[in-house]
């Protein structure tokens, strides 16, 4: 691939400061592109400036932010080969504890702002035949109890993209869905101490309702980040979906990925209940 400034590629990663996002950015600036890579805060910026990363202020829930990245993106000479929609918080609680408003917080960051990006950058995805890649999870095809927030952010945007991939295959574009199961990245961390927040918020009844559960809920994401998939091994499966002539429309990251996904398609619901019971309890 040629890298002078008058053809190379561009690929906008979003929710790059750290973890997959950061790995991404780092793995296909390796194999030619230039990468926008959208980060929040001006050190993130700093760590992942690097030769073929452009770090770009983008929180995903500021129309502003993306109206910069979108004139970024029509200054840049050559093609704007791919969108790869990343940025996401996740949020564990019980459905009967979290507040309308941190669903919405969820919803907005997970789902709402990865359309706002996609549809500001459309056009010139269109013009260039490019692609949208959205990371979506195992959550988007199993909800385990507390995951509902988190969950329900991950099935809908499976769906977005279902329904985005038909409307523009006909155009000559490409829209790829990439399903992670556990990976070792600052999200998990930041998952527990977030569920610890809310916990403590919770009533008294709540939390000898939830309080067990909760508990189980850190243990094992703790134990899933410590044996998970590195980030530098899953952003290679983002790179294929980003560079594949002939993407396939879902690509997992992860047995436990590959394995919930087939198992929700077979399973009858109570049974996956008890599965997905017992892998929150660890029995």
């Amino acid at each position: 691939m040629t890298t002078s400034a008058e053809t190379q590629s561009c690929v906008v990663v979003t929710g790059a400061s750290t973890g997959l996002g950061a790995a991404s950015a780092r793995e296909l600036a390796r194999r030619g592109f230039h990468v926008l890579a959208g980060v929040r805060r001006d050190q993130d910026a700093d760590a992942i400036r690097a030769p073929g990363v452009e770090p770009v202020i983008l929180d995903v829930t500021k129309p502003e932010h993306i109206a910069d990245l979108a004139a970024r993106i029509a200054e840049w000479p050559g093609a704007l080969r791919a969108l790869v929609n990343n940025a996401a918080i996740s949020v564990t609680a019980p459905f009967e504890t979290l507040p309308l408003d941190e669903w919405r917080r969820t919803f907005e960051v997970n789902l709402f702002g990865q359309i706002a990006v996609t549809q500001a950058l459309l056009p010139a995805l269109l013009r260039h035949s490019g692609r949208v890649v959205n990371i979506s999870s195992i959550g988007g095809k199993v909800a385990l109890a507390t995951c509902g927030p988190y969950s329900g952010t991950k099935f809908a945007l499976e769906a977005v993209s279902d329904a985005l991939r038909r409307e523009v295959a006909p155009l000559g574009m490409h829209v790829v869905v990439v399903e992670p199961g556990a990976v070792r990245t600052a999200i998990g961390g930041r998952a527990i101490a977030e569920t610890d927040r809310l916990a403590a918020a919770m009533s008294p009844e709540q939390q000898e309702r939830y309080g067990p559960l909760l508990q189980a809920t850190n243990a094992n994401t703790a134990a899933n980040m410590a044996n998970g998939r590195s980030a530098d091994q899953a952003a290679q499966v983002i790179a294929k979906a980003v560079t594949a002539g002939k993407p396939r429309t879902r690509y997992t990251i992860g047995w436990d990925a590959a394995l919930f996904t087939r198992l929700a398609r077979l399973l009858p619901d109570r049974l996956l209940d008890r599965i997905t019971a017992a892998r929150i309890s660890g029995s």
